[in-house]
């Protein structure tokens, strides 16, 4: 059954969020697929996953390479799996793709300050609680790290 996790940013960034989920993904040996809307955004995102931090390393690719196939971890903009990834990440408002089922695992981040994206969570939210899928909130706490809220 898919899981699927929320993860609610507030008072932080994506672009500080997003490295060490990815870099547990692929601890855990799952591929994954980060899902942005624009293009701008993914590659905004591709830029700074090289340079996110000096003593690491993050193998990542966009969908555009010709081995996205061959690739840990995809920026894409669209709903397909090119890299047959079991763990999708959904960023920027991403709508879940039609295909949740064929993950194990979706996490939506989603940032807690801005009314549309909250908006968009709580519909998706409700929309995989009615699928059936095992759903979680996380909530960043005064340290940084994450707690499971009910």
């Amino acid at each position: 059954m898919t899981e699927v996790l929320f993860y609610h940013l507030q008072n932080m960034s994506l672009e500080n969020v997003l490295p060490p989920l990815l870099e547990k993904s692929l601890e855990r040996g799952w591929r994954v697929v980060v899902q942005a809307t624009s293009e701008e955004r993914a590659d905004a995102l591709d830029a700074h996953l090289w340079t996110y931090r000096d003593d690491s390393f993050l193998p990542h690719a966009t969908w555009r390479v010709g081995d996205a196939l061959d690739q840990p971890i995809v920026l894409a903009i669209e709903g397909d799996n090119p890299n047959n990834a079991n763990v999708r990440f959904l960023v920027d408002n991403a709508a879940l793709p039609a295909d949740c089922h064929g993950y194990e695992r979706l996490v939506v981040v989603f940032n807690g300050d801005d009314g549309d994206a909250l908006a968009a969570a709580r519909t998706a939210w409700t929309d995989c609680k009615s699928r059936g899928f095992e759903v979680t909130y996380w909530q960043a706490d005064e340290r940084g790290g994450w707690r499971r809220r009910e």
